[in-house]
């Protein structure tokens, strides 16, 4: 029975593992119409939209694992390990292939672009890297139980994974496809998501002390509009909460610490 919560964990990292083989398979060619982005002008390869299902379906499976290790009393310290390991490579390395992909896609819209060095391509894996030093950090403070010093690293996963899935199904949104294909837009990204997940900024957990609304507010605050956001914005709504859930972090930070 105590080993149940690794053998969950290990899903974890087996689905991360498939979710960096589908992000690597994306030789298709993109096609521009006018040079403008929209649902009929551009075709984000399913593959790479597969990589970001896996990435989520890894999400889920990380959250049971702690859920279930809990439930049959077989929390430990090998658990911690197995786990911070198997969510580098979840939220660490299979986000940062799929920035890799997003990035060629935006040089594939300049000329000559499909020859791009890989110099330009390979600052996506400086997520990685800020990833493990992340939980690394965290593996070695026993102070980070109901909340964080610096950014998670499943949301920042969750974040990268939603990208195709917006440039699928929300491209023609607000023009919102345009800034993801966008390499600037994609370099500023990986250098504030890497800063904040080595940081010590206070983040808020998602685990409930209590069952009080006073005790809990940032928490109710951000699951009512999640719900919302997933209502009315699709897919949009991944970076709308994620970026909700920096403000109610910094907001009450003097209560995280």
């Amino acid at each position: 029975m105590k080993q149940i919560p690794n053998l969950i964990t290990l899903l974890n990292l087996f689905f991360g593992c498939i979710a960096i083989v589908f992000a690597l398979q994306t030789e298709s060619v993109i096609i521009y119409v006018n040079d403008e982005f929209s649902g009929s002008s551009f075709n984000i390869p399913e593959k790479l939209t597969w990589a970001a299902i896996f990435i989520g379906i890894a999400a889920i499976i990380d959250f049971l694992d702690g859920f279930v290790a809990r439930l049959l009393h077989a929390t430990s310290s090998m658990g911690k390990q197995l786990d911070s390991l198997a969510d580098i490579v979840s939220f660490g390395v299979a986000p940062a292939a799929i920035l890799y992909q997003l990035l060629r896609f935006s040089f594939a819209r300049e000329e000559n672009g499909l020859e791009v060095s890989m110099i330009w391509l390979m600052p996506a894996f400086i997520l990685s890297c800020a990833a493990a030093y992340r939980l690394a950090k965290f593996n070695l403070d026993e102070t980070q139980s109901y909340n964080f010093k610096g950014l998670p690293t499943p949301p920042v996963g969750l974040l990268i994974a939603s990208f195709p899935l917006i440039l699928h199904f929300n491209a023609a949104t607000l023009g919102i496809g345009n800034l993801l294909i966008n390499k600037w837009t994609l370099y500023v990204l990986i250098i504030l998501l890497s800063y904040l997940m080595v940081s010590n900024i206070p983040f808020m957990g998602m685990k409930f002390k209590d069952y009080s609304i006073k005790n809990n507010l940032p928490k109710v605050i951000l699951i009512v509009g999640a719900v919302i956001s997933a209502v009315f914005l699709q897919w949009i709504a991944v970076p709308v909460i994620f970026i909700g859930y920096i403000i109610l972090s910094l907001i009450y930070k003097n209560k995280l610490t």
